[in-house]
């Protein structure tokens, strides 16, 4: 090889430095691309996320109107609340054949309860009889059947044996357990007071059968929307009175946020009402010199009360429909001050659904003739006794109904 040659294939071959001038905008040009494409995504990802939201959130109107309400600090659930399982020694009674036995009385051995597909049933021994329907079937207790299947909730005996039924959508009744014969006393959706009879839910009777003293829950929702209601927190729930002499309904109380169980005093001058959305029981005199009073019985209990019923040691054997944790978490509790978060759960989910997230925690208290705690009876995860409506003692045990299990539950006293 000669000189030029070399020199050619040198020059040829020349290793070439790189350096950041010339390495630096291919960086740039790669890290704006893929950064762009990032951006593109994520923009859109969001838009595809947020734009929904802000549209459910603007547009779409909620079903309920919620109110702020102020609750105190749920009390600790120690010494009368102390958890146990004592609710899971009961028994499960016809599971599967009666659905939503919401309230219970007994006239001697026979125990009559109503079920969520508009029927009065008697139990005597281990069989179940239809006494009564109070609406019209075809009824499978569905959510669309109710209004004209009607709901049967509180349920009483009067003097003589006779039945009265207070029916969520139809009103007041009075059956004649023999014959099955219904009288209509007061038809729900009429007029009282300058308002409707909406929610019809649970009654007390005098003992000679003269006053009938009855719960409202709310002259806005149905017993169908009952989670609406309680969400809302509206406070026209009522106390009605029925005389079945003079045939007149007379309004005792307003302003009651989700009236619910009512349970006479031993004079009669009074009756104790759950004011369920405020997790207390309150006491109304409806006859006496404090006629037309209110007081609070007891406040701040650890759920939210359902039926109120009396109790042999002469105190108060009180459901609760759900329970407020402590230590632990009550998402009413946590939503009472966030009416605008409650309105967005209503525009997102229905009822049904919400109702998958209610804990099935099933809590019974017997309260003192003063409003003191005496003993609590509990299920976690309601193993056994769920969705606890009532509590009725006869005969020694303790009778559990529901506003949604398809059983009746029966508690032992003497082994609890």
């Amino acid at each position: 090889m000669n000189e030029p040659e070399g020199l050619r294939f040198r020059r040829l071959n020349r290793p070439q430095i790189i350096t950041d001038e010339l390495q630096e905008p291919q960086y740039k040009g790669t890290s704006t691309y893929s950064g762009k494409v990032f951006r593109v995504i994520l923009v859109t990802l969001g838009g595809c996320l947020i734009l929904p939201m802000l549209v459910v959130f603007f547009l779409l109107e909620s079903p309920i109107h919620p109110e702020l309400l102020s609750l105190n600090e749920p009390p600790l659930m120690s010494g009368c609340y102390e958890p146990n399982f004592k609710l899971r020694e009961a028994q499960r009674l016809f599971e599967d054949q009666l659905v939503g036995p919401e309230s219970i009385a007994n006239f001697g051995d026979l125990i009559y309860t109503g079920t969520a597909d508009g029927k009065i049933v008697k139990i005597e021994g281990k069989s179940i009889t239809v006494i009564a329907r109070l609406g019209k079937p075809p009824c499978d207790g569905s959510r669309e059947q109710e209004p004209s299947c009607g709901r049967p909730l509180g349920i009483r005996v009067g003097p003589n044996g006779t039945l009265f039924v207070a029916d969520a959508y139809l009103g007041l009744f009075k059956v004649n357990p023999v014959t099955g014969e219904v009288t209509n006393l007061v038809s729900a959706g009429q007029m009282v007071g300058g308002r409707r009879l909406s929610f019809v839910n649970d009654l007390d009777v005098t003992q000679d059968g003269r006053k009938v003293y009855f719960t409202d829950s709310s002259s806005r929702w149905q017993r169908r929307d009952y989670l609406h209601l309680i969400m809302e927190a509206t406070a026209d729930g009522r106390v009605l009175e029925y005389d079945t002499e003079t045939k007149e309904v007379t309004v005792l109380m307003e302003n009651l946020r989700f009236a619910n169980g009512i349970q006479l005093f031993p004079d009669e001058e009074s009756v104790l009402v759950a004011e369920t959305t405020m997790a207390r029981i309150r006491r109304v005199h409806v006859s006496g010199l404090n006629k037309g009073g209110m007081d609070t019985f007891v406040d701040n209990l650890p759920g939210f009360p359902d039926n109120i019923r009396r109790s042999s040691s002469g105190g108060y054997w009180v459901a609760m429909s759900a329970v407020r944790p402590n230590p632990g978490f009550s998402m009413l509790d946590f939503l009472a001050q966030k009416p605008w978060i409650k309105k967005l759960i209503f525009k997102l989910f229905s009822q049904d659904v919400l109702m998958k997230f209610v804990p099935r925690y099933s809590l019974v208290i017997e309260l003192q003739e003063s409003g003191a705690c005496m003993r609590s009876f509990h299920d976690p995860h309601g193993m056994v006794a769920a969705y606890v409506s009532e509590a009725h003692e006869h005969d020694g045990h303790l009778y559990l109904g529901s506003f949604r299990s398809p059983y009746l539950c029966k508690l032992d006293l003497s082994k609890v």
